[in-house]
C-alpha cells in the first residue's frame, strides 16, 4: 500500500511540474482587438468589486506572461473535490469583433485535492479566431489553497487557444490537480 502511494505522489509530482512548465506565450493578437490592461483592471474591479485589491497585480502577472487577451469571460463558477472533483461555471464572452456570447463550462479533476469553493470567475482568453473556437477542452494543473478568500490564477490549454481563469472565491480547498474545463454553448450536467 505504501508504495503504492508513494508511486501516486510520484506521477504526480510529475504531472504537476510537466504542466506547470511556463507556457509559450499565445501568439500576437491583431492591433484593435486585444483589451489592455486597465481596461481588464478597470473591468474587473467593477465585476469583483471591493474584494479586489490583489486583481491588478494578478492581471498584470497574466498580461506579461501570456500578452494581452482578445477577450475575456466574466461569470461564476462552484466546484468541489475528494481526491476527484467537479466544476461548473456559467459566464458571457466579451470580444471586440464577435459581441458577447453566453458560456457554460464544466469539467472533472483528479488529485490530491479536498474541499468545496464558489468562485466570481474573470476567464482572460487569448488567440481566440473565432467564438466557435472556444467549445472545446481545456486542460491543465489547477493548485488552490485558501479557507475563506483570494485570488487564483491558473493557464488551460486547448488547441491555439490559451485560457487564464482569474478566481476570487469563498470556500475551503487545498490542492493540487490535473483536470480540464469543457466549454459549451449550452448548460449541462455531464463534465466529459
Amino acid at each position: 500500500m505504501r508504495k503504492l502511494f508513494r508511486r501516486v505522489v510520484a506521477l504526480v509530482g510529475l504531472l504537476v511540474m510537466a504542466t506547470a512548465l511556463p507556457m509559450a506565450p499565445a501568439l500576437a493578437q491583431p492591433q484593435g482587438s486585444a483589451y489592455s490592461s486597465q481596461e481588464l483592471v478597470e473591468t474587473g474591479n467593477k465585476f469583483f468589486g471591493q474584494v479586489s485589491s490583489g486583481l491588478a497585480s494578478v492581471i498584470e502577472k497574466a498580461v506579461s506572461s501570456y500578452g494581452q487577451p482578445n477577450g475575456y469571460i466574466l461569470g461564476q463558477e462552484g466546484g468541489g473535490a475528494i481526491f476527484g472533483g467537479l466544476r461548473y461555471g456559467e459566464g458571457t464572452l466579451y470580444t471586440r469583433n464577435a459581441g458577447q456570447y453566453k458560456v457554460y463550462w464544466q469539467g472533472p479533476s483528479l488529485g490530491f485535492d479536498l474541499g468545496a469553493d464558489g468562485a466570481r470567475t474573470m476567464i482572460l482568453v487569448y488567440n481566440l479566431q473565432s467564438v466557435g473556437d472556444l467549445f472545446r477542452r481545456y486542460g491543465g494543473v489547477d493548485g488552490s489553497a485558501y479557507f475563506v478568500g483570494g485570488f487564483g490564477l491558473t493557464a488551460l490549454r486547448g488547441g491555439a487557444t490559451t485560457l487564464v481563469p482569474v478566481r476570487s472565491g469563498v470556500g475551503a480547498r487545498l490542492g493540487v490537480n490535473v483536470g480540464y474545463l469543457k466549454f459549451t454553448q449550452s448548460a449541462t450536467w455531464n463534465p466529459f
